[in-house]
């Protein structure tokens, strides 16, 4: 048994030569290699241990796009009415918390249909964009989506996926003869659930892509993101609480430009 483990051992060696491998010369007791160890991995970031993120983690093991979520309003809701222009907000917190139907609100007595969940990246959302958004039947869609991609919520994405998704639900929309209306992503210095990822660059370089994607397939572009940056390329305390989601002021600077956006739209 020993010969033919020297012999295996002899034969492994030669083939190794053979491809161009070098073997490592023994080390004498107390000679150590001058090039230091490669440094270990970094340990991957997870979002924090709480009520809010167990559940979603469950969630996404149980309905991962959450089609449930809104299944039953969708199907209450019905088709448009003779004459309404209804537009449906497809996103994530930050659409969520923007309270469509509040008393005296900006959009309260519009045919606007909120259909924003709070933690969802891209993938999430294309998965649920023909039951929330195309059986709608809305003229305009207005797309927010992204933050929470670079935020890894879902996993880790390269930016070639978030915008994949992106262009996959616009296109599906198109073909329905939805119009399209593309969101800028709003700063971000930090995610407080997920620090030290440097959000701001790859905020900037995802935006970059949406305005060119946008103007190359005629959709409608709306940025957010330069009227509400602060010098630190993030979201200002006075627009928001958490760097991340805006208050009613943020909400207030967004308000006419999507306006804008949606008239631009209803044009095409």
């Amino acid at each position: 048994m020993i010969r033919i483990s020297v012999r295996v051992g002899v034969a492994a060696l030669a083939f190794a030569t053979g491809l161009g491998l070098q073997a490592s010369p023994a080390q004498e007791p107390g000679n150590l290699p001058e090039t230091k160890a490669p440094a270990p991995a970094p340990t991957a970031q997870k979002h924090p241990d709480n009520d809010y993120w167990r559940k979603h983690d469950q969630q996404l093991l149980t309905d991962f796009p959450w089609l449930a979520r809104f299944k039953e309003a969708d199907t209450t809701l019905g088709p448009p009415g003779a004459g309404e222009r209804r537009v449906v907000f497809m996103g994530d917190s930050i659409t969520e918390g923007w309270h469509f139907d509040k008393p005296g609100g900006a959009f309260a007595a519009k045919p606007y249909i909120n259909r924003g969940i709070s933690g969802q990246t891209t993938p999430q959302m294309v998965l649920r964009f023909h039951q929330d958004v195309i059986n709608l039947q809305p003229k305009v869609v207005v797309i927010l989506a992204g933050t929470n991609d670079i935020a890894g919520n879902t996993g880790p994405m390269t930016p070639e996926d978030t915008e994949n998704n992106i262009a996959a639900m616009a296109e599906m929309a198109a073909q329905n003869h939805i119009a399209v209306v593309l969101c800028s992503i709003l700063p971000a210095y930090d995610y407080p659930w997920r620090p030290g990822l440097t959000p701001a660059p790859k905020v900037d370089a995802l935006n970059a892509w949406i305005k060119n994607y946008a103007t190359q397939h005629n959709y409608v572009y709306v940025d957010y993101h330069s009227a509400m940056k602060d010098a630190r390329d993030g979201l200002p305390a006075n627009l928001s609480k958490d760097g991340v989601h805006p208050t009613q002021a943020g909400y207030d600077i967004m308000a006419p430009l999507v306006e804008a956006g949606i008239a631009k739209a209803q044009q095409q």
